[in-house]
Parts: C-alpha cells; structure tokens; sequence
C-alpha cells in the first residue's frame, strides 16, 4: 500500500471514528436492558473456535451479573469488520486474525492503543512485536500496539516421527542449516520413502514454506523499502524462490492433490514431512490419531544460530478506542488473557499461548519453544502483501516450472499496480 492510498483510507475511517464519538453514547448502550447492566458486542472471527469463545462470555457473565456479552461469531471477518467501520458501529470487544486486514485496520486508529499499558507486562514481547509490525503505515514511530496477542502458531514442517526414524534420521534433533536440510530429504529419498506431501492443488499451501525461508533471509524492515521502491522482489526474494522449487523437487508428482488429500496422506504414513504449519496439526491427528509428530522449523540459510521461526499472531485480542464501556471491556480482555484461559485455549487449538513464559498447547510443537522464549520469531511475509497480489497463484507457477525469473516478474508488476492504485 503506498503512502497516498494509506492516508486515504486513514482519512476516511479516521472521520468515520469521529462520527462515531458524537453519537457513540447511544450506540454503546445499544443492548443494555437497564441501566445497571451493561451489555457489550463482540466481535469474534475464528469459526473454529467460536464455541469455546460462546463458553467463556457465559462463564464471565456468571463472574459479573452486570455485564452481558453479545457474542457475534462471524463468517468473513475482514468484509463484516469493514462494513462495521464504514457505518460506525465499533465493537466492544474484538478477535481479529493477525494479518494484514487487521494491520490495514488497525492503522486508521479505530482500536485501543495498548502500548504502555500494563497488561503487556505478562506478554510474550516476540508476540507484541508481531503485532506492532502488522500496522500497515511507513513509519515505524507509528506502529503502535493496537492489539494484545491471544494465540500464537507457526510455519515449517510436521515430521513422521516413525519414519524418519526408518530413514535412520533422528527426529528430535532436525537440521539446523538448509544444506544439512536438503541432505535429509535425500537421505528420506534414498530409503525409498517420499520426503515431502505437497498439496499443490490449494495454492494458499505453498505460502508455508515460502513464509518459513523469508522469516530468516529477509528482516520485515526490507517491505517498508519496498513499498517506497527502495529495494525490490529480486534483491528480497530470488534466493527464497530457488529454494522453494528446490524443497519441492522432493515431493510427491501427483500435483492434483489438495490440502486435505495431503494431510490424509500425510497422517496415512505416505510422504515424511508436511511443509505447512502448526495448525495443519489437528488436521492430521484426526485422520490418525496414534500418528506420531513433531514439528520442526525449516532452516534457511547455512547459519544455523541465524535461523529465525516464522509465526503468526493467530489470534489477536483488542477494544473498541471509542467505546464506552472500556472499564467492562478491559474487564472481559483481561478474564480471557487468564493463564488457564489461554492454556486451555492452546491446548484446544494446538497454540502457542502468549504470555511472556511462552508454552505450547500440544507434545508435537513444544520442540519450537526455544525460538518464542527468546524472541527468534518473525510475522509471515505473506502478511506484508496485498491480498490483491495473488502470491499463492504465482507460486503454484513458480514451483510447477521452477521458473525464478518468471515469478519475480510476476510480484514486481503485481505489486507495483497495487501501489499505484490510488482512491476516492
């Protein structure tokens, strides 16, 4: 996004927000039956986890009998969220993916500042930095924290434990470097078994490892020279392409197969590893639930005290900056962020939890935790390019023909269209 389009939109929902404030008493109270209760509207997108969120509002409301939770689980977080802004009706209390949406949105100012706030304290700073650096604006002094992190995942690859082990590798010590990487999937090749399941059918899939080898090779700062025309796709991304085509040499060669045939396959003991994230996890296990897992970061570069984790802000919790009923808000926000809460949540969803002492809500991807303690973890590059871009399609191209060249050509021209674009 360019710095005109952005001030655009920020132009537009920032006179929208102050819309907002002068009528913001009776949308508020919209709900409330009496004036000793307050009622407040959340905002809750993740589908698969919409009955857990119903759950707890009703245990929260049992803690306070004056306050009422109007959960509104939604289908299209990011068309929902943005009619919402453009009418002027700013839940209360809102889930979000961390993703570039939420930074698009969240750069217009329509959600509480958390930066300072003392219920950082007990986060994860990794996590908060991720969220910081989702804010869709050129200038670093103003990405601000306008989210708190709720669950966390990340990107690299499901190993079978039994059969690495067959192909005499040890799965509780992966490679470190990409040589030593690349060595494994032959050395896998060579004992007759397929090292890797692809499912190139569902585009969005092959995003994983691209996100993977960018967390180590390119630093997030390198996308704000590139929306300034600072740099470009061929200095950031022709050393990650090469390797994505070379990854992908070791998969399967039927290139029909989808994500869920592939995780079917996967968790059916035909390919060693699945280069997608920890949330394909719980796809697998219900296929096979005696399958035994670990999952692993996939190395970069030669590096190996180099390698960064690439992970995603899964979940991101934030308040309404112009709600009124902020003490109850931060109330329900701080009830949800409660150790057992979030543990369960982790547990439930195969998550990171976000608390500074990270934990991992699952055996199989406690083997990445080293990389949250210490702050070795960086937000998907996917998440800093326009979703007009159809990066999963170029991808599909570039790992079906190996064609490097093609593919950059592709991003530079897609991209600059996109930050050319200016509106009304």
């Amino acid at each position: 996004m360019n710095l005109l389009r952005l001030k655009k939109i920020t132009t537009r929902f920032t006179a929208t927000v102050a819309t907002v404030a002068l009528s913001a008493a009776a949308l508020s109270a919209c709900g409330s039956t009496n004036s000793n209760v307050v009622t407040l509207d959340f905002f809750q997108f993740k589908s698969e986890a919409a009955s857990w969120f119903t759950q707890k509002a009703r245990e929260f409301e049992k803690l306070h009998p004056n306050i009422r939770i109007n959960v509104n689980n939604t289908a299209n977080a990011q068309t929902d969220m943005r009619t919402r802004l453009v009418k002027g009706h700013v839940p209360d209390v809102i889930t979000l993916n961390g993703d570039i949406s939420y930074g698009m949105f969240a750069a217009t100012g329509v959600y509480h500042n958390w930066e300072g706030d003392p219920i950082t304290e007990k986060l994860n700073s990794g996590m908060l930095q991720i969220a910081r650096d989702l804010v869709q604006t050129s200038k670093q002094s103003e990405k601000k924290l306008y989210a708190l992190p709720y669950a966390g995942n990340a990107s690299g690859y499901i190993i079978n434990r039994d059969l690495w082990t067959q192909a005499g590798l040890d799965p509780d010590n992966p490679p470190q470097t990409w040589d030593d990487f690349i060595s494994a999937l032959k050395q896998i090749q060579d004992a007759g078994i397929t090292p890797v399941e692809a499912s190139w059918a569902d585009t969005w899939t092959l995003q994983a490892p691209l996100g993977s080898l960018t967390g180590t090779l390119v630093p997030l700062s390198e996308y704000t020279k590139l929306k300034t025309g600072e740099t470009s796709f061929a200095k950031l991304w022709t050393d990650v392409a090469h390797k994505e085509v070379e990854l992908y040499k070791y998969a399967q060669k039927n290139k029909g197969i989808t994500y869920q045939q592939a995780t079917q396959d996967f968790a059916n003991g035909k390919a060693a590893m699945l280069p997608l994230g920890t949330y394909a996890i719980p796809q697998v296990t219900s296929v096979n639930p005696d399958i035994k897992l670990t999952f692993a970061n996939m190395p970069a570069s030669n590096d190996a005290d180099a390698q960064k984790l690439t992970a995603g802000d899964d979940v991101v919790l934030t308040m309404s900056a112009t709600t009124h009923h902020e003490k109850e808000a931060r109330q329900f926000i701080e009830f949800l962020l409660e150790e057992e809460n979030v543990m369960q949540y982790a547990k439930d969803n195969y998550a990171f939890t976000p608390l500074r002492e990270t934990e991992a809500g699952a055996d199989p991807i406690k083997s990445v935790l080293p990389f949250f303690r210490s702050n070795r973890i960086v937000d998907f590059s996917d998440h800093q390019i326009p979703s007009s871009v159809d990066l999963a399609g170029y991808l599909q191209g570039l790992v079906t023909t190996g064609n490097v060249d093609q593919f950059i050509s592709n991003m530079q021209n897609s991209y600059d269209k996109v930050q050319a674009r200016t509106f009304d």
